[in-house]
C-alpha cells in the first residue's frame, strides 16, 4: 500500500467533506469501490467504532481505514490527509475573512456551503439507515425490513428525546449490550 496515495486520498476527502465526520462516508465508499484494499462490508463497523471512540468522527473513520489499508503509518496518513487541507482553509480564511465578511460573493458562498453539507450528511444518513434497517437478500419485500432493528432504534429515539442529560456513554453501553442479547 501506498502511503502518499493514502494521504492524498484522504486530503482530497478533507477538501470536500464539508459537515463534520459523516460528510466523509460517501468519500469513504468511493474508496471501497476503487481500491481492493477497502471493502465496503467493513465501513459500518468501522463507522461504528469510529463514532465510540474520542475524538473527531471523520479523523477516527479515517485512521481506521488507514491502520487496515497500511498499518499504523497508513492510519497516520490518512489522518493527516483528512486534517491538513481543511487547517490550512481554515487559517486562511481566518486571516482573511475580516477584510471580506461584507462582500456579497463571500457570503454567498458560506450560504451555499449549508446546504451542500446538508446533502453530504443527507447521503451518509441513508447509507447508514440502509445498512441498519435493510435486509437486501431477502426473498419478499416485507422481509427485506429489519423490523427488530427499527423498534431500537424508535426507542432509542424517545429515550434519547427524553433523558437529554443522561450520559451519552449510557446508550452506547446500553446499544452494545442489546446487540449482545439479541445477536445483532
Amino acid at each position: 500500500m501506498n502511503i502518499l496515495l493514502l494521504y492524498l486520498e484522504f486530503a482530497g476527502i478533507g477538501l470536500f467533506s464539508v459537515g463534520g465526520g459523516l460528510a466523509t462516508l460517501p468519500f469513504i465508499y468511493g474508496l471501497a469501490d476503487r481500491y481492493l484494499w477497502l471493502d465496503a462490508a467493513w465501513i459500518p463497523d468501522m463507522l461504528a467504532v469510529a463514532q465510540l471512540l474520542p475524538g473527531a468522527m471523520g479523523v477516527n473513520l479515517g485512521a481506521y481505514v488507514g491502520i487496515r489499508a497500511a498499518g499504523v503509518a497508513g492510519a497516520f496518513a490518512a489522518a493527516t490527509g483528512l486534517v491538513s487541507v481543511p487547517v490550512l482553509i481554515i487559517i486562511a480564511i481566518a486571516r482573511l475573512y475580516d477584510g471580506f465578511k461584507k462582500n456579497l460573493t463571500v457570503r454567498g458562498i458560506f450560504e451555499g456551503l449549508r446546504p451542500a453539507a446538508a446533502g453530504l450528511l443527507a447521503v451518509a444518513g441513508y447509507g447508514i439507515l440502509k445498512l441498519a434497517f435493510y435486509r437486501p437478500d431477502a426473498a419478499i419485500w416485507y422481509q427485506s425490513l429489519k423490523l427488530r432493528e427499527c423498534l431500537i432504534a424508535v426507542i432509542f429515539y424517545i429515550l434519547l428525546a427524553h433523558f437529554k442529560k443522561l450520559p451519552t456513554v449510557l446508550f452506547i453501553a446500553a446499544g452494545a449490550f442489546i446487540g449482545i442479547i439479541f445477536e445483532l
